[in-house]
């Protein structure tokens, strides 16, 4: 089957890939869209250590194929949105509604996939960037059939972070004011996630001017090519701002421009080993630095209440779709994502 593999030095799309069956507790999926993210591109440029040779993808989303045994909750012929969450479901952390935080989620690659006999990883427990893929069976979850397959995958990471960053981690209230800097995949979804929430003023910071109509579309009242104009808006600072790049001079932007009791959530990503200074004294006001993974999300409620949220039209999936592309155009794709001429680029299969 075909599938996008690194290998530690090249990307090649390759057509001798196998998946094994699912054993008990596992689901197996052929994969029809699965969305770029620039984590994908972060493996390739080392900004995220992983093993290789490893499949890439992360934010799929297909019909279910097979069941191993014990699992209920899907069958074959469900439409399914993955999350990269192999959470135990068992753990105290589990126990308490926090499977992001799961130590069995974390740093555990498996390896389902063959290539002439040889394993291959999987990348956040998800590898979507291939006709079928296994995973366990709590990362599946069903969605309606009337759901675009592209616009469904983008519920997997895009939407579970950035919107779930906002209703779940920050949990933005009526009238709050929000400051998103950068509005790529993530932060779009971040400006309709404080839309949601009920936030008055939202300011949309990114360095491409022709980025406002799409942020303005998504939620943003304001829009700004820098953060020099942020203070003309909100005077006092944001209640919440969010980094959306993964640059250490914007999160410390982010965390100088916060009002009192305001918190600055980190949603870039920089390298493993990059360091942000702040000033000590001004967090005394009741200031906070949130860390985020994963939109600190619960995929098997959140998931579905994206999907019917995007039902009644409350939240969009169908405009982050920039442009679909075959997956033996991912070398196009990844271009477009580099460049940031598309929101999300989606491969189909």
């Amino acid at each position: 089957m075909r599938g996008v593999v690194f290998d530690g030095t090249r990307i090649e799309v390759v057509d001798d890939l196998d998946v094994r069956d699912p054993g008990p507790g596992e689901v197996l999926v052929a994969i029809s869209a699965a969305g770029l993210c620039h984590s994908d591109l972060s493996v390739v440029d080392g900004t995220i250590p992983f093993p290789v040779p490893v499949v890439l993808g992360h934010e799929g989303a297909g019909v279910v194929e097979a069941v191993g045994a014990g699992v209920t909750h899907v069958a074959p012929g469900d439409h399914v949105a993955l999350s990269t969450l192999a959470n135990c479901g068992a753990c105290a952390q589990c126990d308490r509604g926090r499977p992001t935080m799961c130590r069995k989620a974390i740093g555990r690659p498996g390896q389902p996939f063959t290539r002439g006999g040889r394993p291959v990883f999987q990348f956040a427990s998800n590898s979507a960037f291939a006709e079928r893929t296994v995973v366990k069976a709590v990362q599946a979850v069903r969605i309606p059939k009337d759901i675009p397959s592209p616009s469904a995958a983008l519920i997997g990471c895009g939407v579970l972070t950035g919107v779930g960053a906002v209703l779940n981690r920050a949990r933005v209230d009526r009238g709050d004011s929000v400051l998103v800097i950068g509005t790529g995949g993530i932060g779009l979804n971040v400006l309709q996630g404080a839309r949601i929430a009920g936030a008055l003023r939202i300011v949309a910071v990114d360095a491409n001017p022709a980025k406002e109509a799409v942020a303005r579309r998504f939620g943003a009242t304001h829009f700004l090519t820098s953060t020099e104009g942020v203070r003309d808006i909100l005077p006092t600072g944001a209640d919440h701002a969010f980094e959306c790049v993964g640059r250490i001079e914007l999160i410390r932007e982010a965390i100088d421009l916060l009002d009192r009791r305001g918190q600055a959530v980190l949603l870039g990503v920089p390298p493993a080993t990059a360091e942000a200074s702040f000033l000590v004294s001004s967090m005394y006001l009741d200031k906070s630095i949130l860390g985020c993974r994963y939109g600190s999300s619960r995929p098997q409620r959140d998931i579905a209440l994206y999907a019917e949220l995007y039902r009644e039209g409350r939240l969009l999936l169908d405009e982050l779709v920039t442009q679909t592309y075959p997956v033996e155009d991912f070398e196009k794709a990844a271009g477009d994502a580099e460049a940031g001429r598309v929101a999300r680029g989606v491969l189909t299969f």
